[in-house]
């Protein structure tokens, strides 16, 4: 689910800036995966401020890097649970992508915001704030079609409750189903 991203510099940077008002910079990469650095936007002394962080975690009971973690239950989980209440960040993107087997092939689809605007995906950060991994939701009925999870997107408005706010106003953004249109191509 969601193992690669989309990230275009331009307008990608100038859209954060503007909505947010703070300052945004990242590079392009149309095919971010694991383990890569993202710009991320966390939360320093009660203001957003960007910080770049490794995409995955690797805890010494796992098999295998983990880059994603349940929205329904990342509040109550020992390895995720302290991050959730005080490490929320935001993962600004261009689009992800999924894969879908169609005739013993596996075809990829991106995910992108009709107008090309920017994507905040919902994440944690871990590991003394040096590693993120995204949050994934029910996929709303758009993207059902493509894979049974999809990311937590969080609506411009709503980007400082998330990464500054309590757990607690926290907790009510995990609730919201994503439901503007996107495009699948």
């Amino acid at each position: 689910m969601c193992g690669r991203l989309n990230v275009i510099d331009d307008p990608l940077c100038n859209i954060v800036c503007e909505q947010l008002g703070l300052d945004f910079n990242t590079t392009s990469n149309n095919d971010l995966r694991p383990t890569e650095h993202i710009a991320c936007i966390g939360n320093h002394h009660g203001q957003l401020q960007q910080c770049d962080l490794a995409w995955g975690i690797k805890p010494d009971w796992a098999k295998k890097l983990i880059i994603n973690a349940q929205a329904e239950t990342v509040s109550q989980k020992p390895t995720f649970a302290k991050a959730f209440q005080f490490n929320r960040i935001i993962v600004p993107c261009s689009g992800w992508y999924e894969w879908r087997t169609e005739q013993n092939l596996k075809v990829k689809y991106l995910f992108e915001e009709p107008q090309k605007e920017a994507l905040y995906m919902a994440g944690i950060a871990l590991e003394n704030r040096s590693r993120v991994v995204t949050l994934t939701t029910k996929p709303n009925p758009q993207c059902a079609a493509y894979h049974h999870r999809m990311p937590l997107l969080v609506t411009a408005d709503n980007v400082v409750q998330w990464v500054t706010g309590t757990a607690e106003q926290a907790l009510s953004i995990l609730n919201l189903t994503y439901r503007l249109p996107l495009t699948i191509s």
